[in-house]
């Protein structure tokens, strides 16, 4: 079955959450200090002087355009706030934003839907900044079934179809432990990007009701192997309607993008974490280019 790509509705939510007002002392102090580095460290690493750093960051003096994207790469700022500190400090951006479906992008999309389908039969999705899915390939599908319809309109929020009570939450074994991990996950984006969407997104899951599960009766525990994926990885374990199944997520990103659009793209593959996940896997695909 082809992949599945969907356009992704741009709405004011995908603009830089940074306000180019603001003077590009201020995106660079920020930036610093959530990178936990000192003006002496981002200073050497960057080969300018500490003094001429601190004029920078208090606005008596502007950078150029080449010492703003040397301490973004330094800081390793993501290119859309590459792009509005470049703006602060009276700059042109350099890094383009093309919404997903422009044919500039389209050797993109065709690698993104060759590494889906190569994929295959382990499901795997492809998802932008704020964990919303682009496109899937036919694995998905089987998982989807009696998802609510509320879940499935786009745009198709990833975590939230995992974790809402009308999404595959009622069906993750390990929900607790699974609920854990992505918030997790999560809480770490907010706290490096400081994205309000993210923000939102967290609190929202936050908030849903989590049915009291004993991870510990996951039979799937019992599996040969399954103790020594444990040791490393948090699995996901989703019973359906004939098999429980085990699996471990992966994430592969664009290697040194220069689009905005590339660069915030992800593509999460859920690999079997066991020998009778893989046979169920290959059997449902069976099923499926059969039907």
């Amino acid at each position: 079955m082809k992949s599945q790509v969907m356009e992704v509705p741009r709405d004011a939510r995908y603009r830089p959450f940074m306000l180019q007002s603001r003077p590009v002392g201020d995106h660079l102090r920020q930036w610093r200090q959530r990178r936990r580095m000192s003006q002496l460290t981002l200073a050497l690493e960057s080969d300018i002087s500490t003094r001429h750093l601190s004029f920078v960051e208090t606005g008596r003096s502007t950078p150029s355009r080449d010492m703003v994207l040397r301490l973004a790469d330094q800081l390793d700022v993501p290119l859309r706030d590459r792009n509005s500190m470049l703006l602060a400090a009276g700059h042109a951006p350099v890094f383009p934003e093309r919404p997903f479906g422009d044919a500039a992008l389209d050797p993109a999309r065709e690698a993104m839907g060759l590494v889906l389908r190569g994929l295959e039969p382990y499901p795997a999705i492809a998802i932008d900044r704020h964990w919303n899915l682009i496109a899937s390939n036919g694995s998905l599908e089987p998982f989807l079934v009696g998802v609510g319809q509320e879940l499935l309109s786009p745009p198709v929020n990833v975590l939230r179809l995992s974790l809402h009570p009308a999404g595959l939450a009622r069906r993750i074994v390990n929900l607790a432990e699974w609920r854990f991990h992505l918030l997790e996950r999560l809480r770490r984006q907010v706290a490096v990007f400081a994205d309000p969407v993210l923000g939102d997104l967290l609190a929202e899951l936050r908030g849903y009701d989590v049915p009291d599960r004993r991870t510990a009766a996951d039979p799937a525990a019992e599996r040969d192997g399954s103790s020594a994926v444990e040791a490393f990885v948090v699995p996901l374990r989703i019973q359906t309607n004939e098999k429980l199944l085990s699996f471990i997520s992966t994430t592969t990103v664009f290697g040194t993008p220069v689009d905005v659009t590339l660069s915030e793209l992800a593509i999460e593959a859920f690999l079997p974490a066991d020998a009778a996940t893989a046979a169920a896997l290959a059997d449902m695909a069976l099923t499926r280019s059969d039907a």
